[in-house]
């Protein structure tokens, strides 16, 4: 097969039957490009702009980044929670997460609860921008760019983008390792480096998205067979960081500590799956499958990377769930990132005129989707709770945080809204103290009933009785909180 080298502006010629060498794309980033990354931010500025308060998972980030350096790696190592309510959950998951935003918020005029969140976008932001550029190398300017675009507008992307935990990184990290392995089908060896210190990044910022990257060798090895010997060894080389992490993990005791939130599927974890990235809505689902699978068969150029990009995350995880369970929808999302790209790239293997009017259909039932996010309440409303009782408490009262998600969310809360309360805030495993006229009881509510605890009988031992409650629901998490009186 002979090649000639593409006119400035065109695509490059197709991996999926372009041999190692061929002419890449070397036209500069251009205007059009910028589009995707540009509309997540505008996106999940809009989603922050009401201010909502933390919720646990965002208030555990808050805790332990905000730590001197050298107690988050003492906690990371030996598994150690960093706080008497927090004892069993140590920052040994995700741990290069939490080191990352504690130089984060270093940075002068950083560390409030918006800054968290701005880092996951920030970095989504990022994490889009390389994949547009890389499905543009791959099959050209128009692929790319609506490929960018179909995931700004994911519900799936769109939430995580906004929450002050780890996944925007890991868009960053899959970002740059898909850039990378590009380079190299394009350039070899040229983009080895950045495939191989992306793929570390990917596993470090969450460890379900080595099965990305393990679909991102396949796919190599799929086009250049004994020629991606080198970017078979990069692969392997960029997992070690995170085998790395979970033995530390499994010989500090923390292995299956969030075991408890991981569901079986019964084998349905792909189609799960997919309707996570759907939100649920039927029109998304329906036309993303099917334009995937368009893809899958039409997308010269694409059809190798998107179909491994979607296909070994999914069969990884349904083999690995023989053995345990292992789905949570936001966990796959690295994976599920290649369902758009294939989607997008299906929607432009459509007869032309039908094109224009496919891909419009595909973001605006995207947006439709995601619709519901704009609309939501806070997850946890700590902030609430804490600022109600900086207007009703008198001091001496002491105020008890009966759960570990009450007393995360009172701590924090406390100490950046209201320290004048800080006197009187009795966290776990303490209780409140038996000479108090009148106690705030802050507790989870759990299917409607306050967490179990043993709060109930203890102050009806002295002599208190519940007078009054005020009710603080929220999307992820539902708190009250209890006056008890003698």
């Amino acid at each position: 097969m002979t090649t000639t080298a593409p006119r400035s502006g065109a695509p490059a010629a197709p991996v999926d039957t372009a041999p190692s060498g061929a002419a890449p794309s070397t036209t500069p980033w251009t205007l059009p490009e910028l589009f995707p990354p540009l509309l997540v931010l505008l996106l999940g500025i809009v989603l922050l702009l009401p201010g909502h308060g933390l919720w646990f998972d965002e208030l555990f980030t808050a805790e332990v980044a905000r730590l001197p350096l050298g107690r988050i790696l003492s906690a990371i190592v030996s598994g150690e929670g960093t706080t008497s309510y927090l004892a069993g959950v140590p920052p040994s998951y995700n741990a290069p997460y939490y080191l990352v935003v504690h130089l984060w918020m270093s940075l002068p005029g950083l560390g409030g609860d918006t800054s968290l969140r701005v880092l996951s976008l920030l970095a989504t932001t990022g994490g889009l921008a390389l994949i547009t550029r890389a499905v543009t190398r791959l099959a050209g300017r128009a692929t790319g760019v609506l490929a960018g675009l179909v995931l700004a507008c994911s519900p799936l992307v769109l939430e995580q983008a906004v929450e002050a935990r780890s996944y925007g990184l890991a868009v960053l990290a899959t970002g740059g390792a898909v850039l990378g392995l590009v380079r190299w089908l394009q350039e070899p060896p040229r983009g080895l480096v950045l495939f191989g210190l992306a793929g570390a990044g990917m596993g470090l910022a969450h460890w379900y998205a080595v099965t990305a990257l393990a679909a991102f060798v396949v796919a190599g090895v799929v086009l250049r067979g004994r020629r991606a010997l080198p970017l078979l060894l990069t692969g392997a080389v960029a997992v070690l960081p995170t085998v790395g992490l979970v033995v530390l993990n499994l010989l500090n005791g923390t292995g299956g500590r969030n075991a408890e939130h991981l569901h079986d599927t019964g084998g349905q974890l792909a189609g799960l799956a997919v309707r996570a990235w759907a939100n649920g809505e039927n029109p998304l689902l329906y036309l993303t499958v099917g334009l995937s699978l368009l893809g899958a068969v039409r997308a010269v150029g694409l059809r190798s990377v998107g179909v491994a990009w979607v296909l070994v995350p999914l069969l990884l995880l349904t083999a690995a769930e023989v053995v345990r369970p292992v789905y949570l929808p936001r966990y796959l999302l690295t994976g599920l990132l290649g369902l758009g790209v294939l989607a997008a790239a299906g929607a432009l293997t459509v007869p032309r005129a039908a094109r224009a009017p496919v891909a419009a259909l595909l973001l605006a039932c995207s947006l439709l989707a995601a619709a519901p996010l704009f609309d939501r309440g806070p997850r946890e409303r700590s902030d609430d709770v804490v600022r109600l009782l900086a207007e009703m408490h008198h001091r001496g009262e002491p105020i008890v945080a009966a759960d570990q998600r009450s007393a995360t969310g009172l701590d924090h809360y406390v100490r950046t809204l209201a320290p004048q309360l800080r006197p009187d805030v009795v966290l776990p495993p303490d209780d409140a103290p038996a000479d108090a006229e009148r106690v705030w009881l802050i507790r989870r509510l759990m299917d409607g009933a306050p967490e179990p605890t043993d709060d109930d009988e203890i102050l009806a031992a002295n002599g208190f009785h519940q007078v009054a409650q005020t009710d603080f629901p929220g999307t992820k998490t539902d708190l009250v909180l209890q006056r008890w009186e003698r």
